[in-house]
């Protein structure tokens, strides 16, 4: 079963790798993974859809915690969630053709964001089902490339998973998450 799970981690350098090795290191079946920044300067967001079952994610989540730039990890599966992905399918087009799939695009919401000659760029936001359901569609008049970005997700409601806001740089322990994430 495909779960999420998110990060919260200081923005430096070597992070993402130290994940990576960390997940490769445990064979854990990465499905997705997305980063980014956060409105929170010098702290990043990262998703990452993994196949696993509780014990599995168990393991994810205590593995992310012993990186020392890792300030919170939450596994938000049971959580009502908004999760999406954004994917950008260039598709093969003839004159007799392009209107149908532009037809269809527009079923998906999706927008049409380039256009040439023999091909469109088809760009479709949403969760993981629409985002294949329009791929498999696509595939039937040819595609010719694809890019996905992976999932992102945010917990509905009030609550947020961030970073506890900055003490003043002063106060704040250099280069030690762990006293941040004790103060979570």
């Amino acid at each position: 079963m495909k779960r999420t799970v998110v990060a919260i981690m200081e923005d430096r350098p070597g992070v993402l790798n130290r994940v990576v090795s960390v997940l490769r290191r445990r064979s854990f079946n990465i499905d997705s993974l997305a980063v980014g920044h956060t409105d929170q300067p010098g702290i990043s967001r990262m998703t990452i859809v993994v196949d696993g079952n509780d014990e599995v994610i168990e393991q994810v989540v205590k593995q992310l915690y012993k990186i020392i730039d890792i300030i919170k990890v939450s596994d938000v599966s049971e959580e009502k969630i908004v999760a999406h992905e954004l994917a950008l399918i260039k598709v093969a087009t003839t004159s007799s053709n392009r209107a149908e799939i532009m037809q269809i695009a527009d079923i998906y919401d999706a927008k049409i964001v380039d256009v040439a000659l023999e091909s469109l760029i088809v760009q479709v936001v949403g969760p993981d089902d629409k985002v294949d359901s329009l791929l498999g569609l696509m595939r039937g008049y040819g595609v010719k490339e694809v890019v996905r970005t992976g999932r992102v997700a945010l917990v509905r409601g009030s609550s947020a998973t961030r970073a506890p806001d900055e003490e003043p740089e002063f106060a704040r322990p250099r280069g030690n998450s762990r006293a941040l994430r004790q103060a979570v």
